[in-house]
């Protein structure tokens, strides 16, 4: 029997509650957005290389869909697209938790730092509804090309390239950052209105160029940035947001990452509330509002 699209629509409700309940997302508009974008869309036609359940996170393993049925893609897996550089896009549970923290709201200002082919992009854009603003950034111009064309239906949506991108103080409701840095990038921060919150995972890279780390919420307010560890990650790294140095710093924290309370831009000598020194701000244990 053909597929029709009532059939997809069941198969996308259905992918949408099942992430719910699993990664406990406290936003119904989330969930709409999950059970809405049509992940087919921004993965190429089918049939489709998924991660093979249990791979490492380096040297992914892939096994071929059986059709070009997109039913298969409504799953909480790994979908690639670029199996020849283990480029995927992102577990649907991981990434919902995450845009789940940011808390977003219809007609928010939101800058998406390693979009991809764009399909979590078009998730915060249905979030954020065509009041607000999502601007996409990647900076491989492959990818950048296909999320451009992707979300080409999306008149909310811009898709910038490149690692130097002009954002303009206080522009932003919210920032995700969707690949692993060592240290957060003054624009990103300047970038937030007050109240604005970014979303960076914080990573160590081993030999494989993988990196581990904890996801971190920052939220500004007028006595500074509070921070809170959302979860653990598993990511690529992000070209332009790493130092070797800091790298090494993060490997030796590694577990400690829900000690952190709050992000000091103020200058201070290191004491033992200093968690990680960053070349823009200090990642601290201090409660937001006291004082070492």
């Amino acid at each position: 029997m053909p597929r029709t699209d009532d059939d997809l629509e069941q198969i996308r409700r259905a992918y949408a509650e099942r992430l719910r309940v699993s990664g406990r997302l406290k936003s119904s508009a989330l969930v709409e957005a999950l059970a809405r974008v049509p992940r087919e869309r921004f993965l190429g036609p089918g049939p489709w290389q998924i991660v093979s359940p249990g791979a490492p996170p380096a040297g992914f393993k892939y096994t071929a869909t059986p059709d070009a049925n997109p039913k298969h893609l409504y799953a909480d897996v790994l979908v690639a697209i670029d199996a020849s550089r283990g480029l995927n896009n992102g577990q649907p549970s991981g990434l919902a938790s995450w845009i789940d923290a940011l808390d977003l709201r219809s007609g928010e200002r939101v800058i998406h730092i390693g979009c991809g082919t764009g399909y979590y992009t078009a998730i915060l854009a249905d979030i954020v509804g065509p009041t607000g603003r999502v601007i996409a950034v990647d900076i491989d111009v492959q990818l950048a090309h296909r999320a451009r064309t992707n979300l080409a239906g999306y008149n909310h949506v811009e898709v910038w390239y490149g690692d130097d991108v002009p954002f303009e103080p206080g522009s932003a409701d919210a920032v995700f950052v969707n690949a692993g840095v060592t240290h957060p990038l003054p624009g990103w921060l300047d970038v937030l209105a007050l109240g604005g919150r970014l979303l960076i995972p914080l990573t160590a890279t081993g030999p494989d160029g993988f990196s581990t780390g904890g996801m971190f919420l920052l939220v500004r307010s007028r006595a500074g940035f509070a921070v809170r560890c959302v979860s653990g990650v598993a990511i690529y790294s992000c070209i332009g947001a790493r130092d070797a140095d800091l790298n090494l710093e993060l490997w030796r924290r590694r577990g400690t990452e829900r000690q952190v309370r709050s992000f000091r831009r103020d200058a201070h000598e290191p004491d033992t509330t200093c968690w990680l020194h960053t070349p823009n701000g200090c990642f601290s244990t201090l409660f937001l509002g006291t004082s070492a």
